[in-house]
């Protein structure tokens, strides 16, 4: 995977060779629930890996309070995953943070609710992962509630420090309690699915390849 990552987090680069695709069946062989329902690229062609620098929204109050201004605190090589609710009716994403975010060198950002001015990021190649895009700003519409907690994006559960991987598939958490083996798993099924791809390119048939190699077993919850 072609992803900005941060290469002395050595489970960063291991996470960041795979796709979200080999990813997401280790973490169901695993039973852990790490994909992130109906998030996706705002360019097909983004790709990330990162930890998570986590940060949660609520509805304004009266008086309204920020949308933060966070952006100088977070580390370089961090993925901003930002809970706004799944809301669809307000961004808090766009070009000023976009800029930023891209030259210090942040891995991307997630949203579970929408973002704006999706040029940039495209124009920037900066990864920008959501429900979808909107102009409306989140201004006296939202406010930041939290940063630095567990928070949920698309269903799934995003603890800081945990490691997040996004491409043209979507978004995958990996629990950083059990990121060692979900990563030993993904190479697991990785290796497998090469070796049906080199027994097919010799001549086998791929029904038989995928009985020898197991296919149809790579994803089956461990214990099941």
């Amino acid at each position: 995977m072609d992803a900005k990552t941060d290469t002395t987090d050595l489970n960063i680069a291991r996470a960041a060779r795979f796709d979200t695709a080999t990813l997401s069946d280790a973490l169901d062989k695993l039973g852990i629930a790490g994909q992130c329902y109906r998030i996706k690229p705002r360019d097909s062609a983004f790709r990330m890996a990162g930890r998570a620098w986590t940060l949660l929204y609520g509805p304004a109050g009266n008086p309204a309070g920020t949308v933060g201004d966070y952006i100088d605190d977070v580390p370089p090589g961090s993925v901003i995953v930002l809970d706004n609710g799944g809301r669809d009716n307000a961004t808090v994403w766009g070009d000023i943070l976009t800029e930023i975010a891209h030259r210090r060198g942040i891995a991307g950002t997630v949203i579970d609710g929408v973002c704006r001015d999706t040029y940039l990021c495209r124009e920037l190649g900066y990864a920008v992962f959501s429900k979808d895009h909107w102009m409306r700003t989140g201004k006296d519409r939202v406010q930041v509630e939290a940063i630095g907690v567990p928070v949920n994006i698309g269903d799934a559960r995003v603890a800081p420090g945990d490691i997040v991987v996004g491409d043209s598939d979507g978004v995958v958490v990996i629990p950083k309690t059990h990121e060692d083996k979900v990563l030993d798993t993904a190479q697991a099924i990785d290796a497998a699915e090469q070796r049906i791809r080199e027994a097919v390119r010799g001549g086998m048939r791929l029904d038989e390849a995928r009985r020898q190699f197991k296919y149809h077993q790579l994803q089956t919850r461990q214990g099941a």
